[in-house]
């Protein structure tokens, strides 16, 4: 039997391919497109005359929000695996009462529309002083990211084989230092996946962004984009360009961490 793929499921996929990365190619393409040529009829395929006005404005207008959209990811990232490793573990290893229905209201939390989280954000943060400030853009995007990287670290810490932790027990470890010394270490591949989304969602934020962070002196780069867009006129090559530039720390991290990810995601899935 011929173990050669049969020709048109190559060609399906390559079809399917290209059209689910047509709206990058297309973003690239108007990116390098002059303003003038924005309205052409038919439009243009290929940037005939390209033009690099849209990232000179990246660079002159742009990169302090790249700035502080990376420190909100960053400060996502660290807040959620704080409050998320040690929920995970007590969750998972010891027995705390009510535990099922603590991740029941996880899963629960994750359904709840964003705009809705927002607006409780806006009326509390008015009262502590938070509105407008990059802790509690922070803040709001952890909310997001803690109850997905709780139940995925529980899912792992729970296939952690017992005679592992009673030997940490038999040496003298106490539960901190079991926690910190041999469920950590193994549960990398977790950590980083939880802390892989928690970045993209925090630095894709637009609705905490908009709503708790308008008018703040330090913007993330979802509100910079946005600025671009007048009610006359649309900067669409630096919005597209914008956009470009925006994507490459997100790819280059799912590049990077791929086979991390795949292996914290599919982590406790199967147990001996």
């Amino acid at each position: 039997m011929n173990g050669h793929r049969p020709w048109w499921k190559t060609a399906l996929g390559v079809f399917f391919t290209a059209l689910m990365l047509f709206p990058v190619y297309w973003m690239l393409n108007v990116s390098l497109t002059k303003t003038s040529d924005m309205r052409a009829d038919p439009p243009h395929w290929f940037p005939w005359n390209p033009t690099l006005e849209g990232y000179s404005d990246v660079i002159d207008q742009q990169l302090p929000h790249l700035g502080t959209s990376m420190l909100i990811g960053i400060g996502t990232v660290v807040l959620t695996l704080v409050v998320a490793a040690p929920a995970a573990y007590s969750l998972a290893q010891l027995n705390l009462r009510g535990g099922k229905t603590l991740n029941f209201v996880l899963l629960v939390a994750q359904m709840i529309p964003g705009v809705i989280m927002a607006m409780g954000f806006y009326a509390i943060y008015i009262k502590l002083g938070l509105l407008n400030t990059v802790w509690g853009l922070i803040v709001a995007d952890s909310t997001v990211a803690v109850p997905f990287a709780v139940l995925l670290l529980t899912t792992f810490m729970q296939g952690i084989p017992r005679e592992l932790m009673q030997a940490a027990t038999v040496d003298g470890a106490g539960t901190w230092r079991t926690f910190r010394s041999v469920v950590l270490p193994v549960s990398r591949n977790s950590m980083i996946t939880a802390s892989l989304f928690a970045f993209l969602w925090s630095w894709s934020d637009f609705i905490f962004a908009s709503t708790l962070n308008r008018n703040g002196d330090l913007i993330p780069i979802t509100l910079g984009i946005y600025k671009y867009i007048g009610n006359n006129t649309t900067q669409w090559n630096s919005i597209m360009a914008t956009a470009v530039v925006a994507s490459i720390p997100a790819a280059v991290l799912l590049v990077v961490a791929q086979k991390y990810v795949a292996a914290g995601v599919t982590a406790g899935a199967v147990k001996d």
